[in-house]
C-alpha cells in the first residue's frame, strides 16, 4: 500500500499529512484574532467566502514559537464536516510513501493523545512525522472551535 502525503516544516521538524485530508494550501492571508480563544488558535480567516479557524501547529504541539516565517503557509484540512487551517512554517512537497518506509509511532510518545500521530516515515536520514488530521484536535478542542462560529 502507498500513502501520498504533503510534507511541511514546523521549526526544524518535518511533518506530513495524508493528501486525502487536505483541501488546499494557501498563502497566509489576514487572520483576525478572536478574544478568549485558546492560545494555539491564531484566529479566523476568510477563505474563498468561508470563514475558517486557523490553528498554529507549533503552539498546538508546544514547540518553540519562532514567529511567522516568510515561507509560512496555511494547510486547509477537512476534519469530518469542518475545514480548519493549519499554520505551518513551510510546505515542502508531495511524497509517496510505502509501507516499508512507515513505522508505527513509538509506544508512550505523545502522552495520552498519541493517536494524532499516524506513523513515522524514514526518508534517507530524515524522519517524517505523519499526522492524523482528524485527531490533531481533541473532541473538547473541536467543540471549542465550533463555538467560535462567527
Amino acid at each position: 500500500m502507498e500513502l501520498k502525503v504533503v510534507s511541511f516544516a514546523l521549526g526544524e521538524e518535518k511533518f506530513a499529512l495524508d493528501i486525502m485530508n487536505i483541501d488546499s494550501i494557501v498563502e497566509v492571508g489576514k487572520i483576525v484574532k478572536l478574544p478568549e480563544s485558546a492560545d494555539y488558535v491564531e484566529g479566523i480567516m476568510n477563505l474563498r467566502g468561508s470563514v475558517i479557524p486557523i490553528i498554529n501547529l507549533k503552539k498546538k504541539f508546544s514547540m518553540p514559537d519562532t514567529g511567522r516565517s516568510a515561507s509560512a503557509k496555511i494547510v486547509v484540512v477537512n476534519m469530518k464536516d469542518k475545514r480548519v487551517g493549519l499554520l505551518v512554517d513551510q510546505v515542502h512537497e508531495v511524497l509517496t510513501l510505502t509501507d516499508q518506509q512507515i513505522e508505527p509511532p513509538p509506544a508512550g510518545v505523545g502522552g495520552t493523545r498519541a493517536n494524532f500521530i499516524l506513523g513515522i516515515a524514514k526518508i534517507g536520514e530524515e524522519l517524517l512525522i505523519i499526522l492524523n488530521a482528524e485527531e490533531i484536535l481533541s473532541k473538547e478542542e473541536k467543540i471549542a472551535l465550533e463555538q467560535l462560529k462567527v
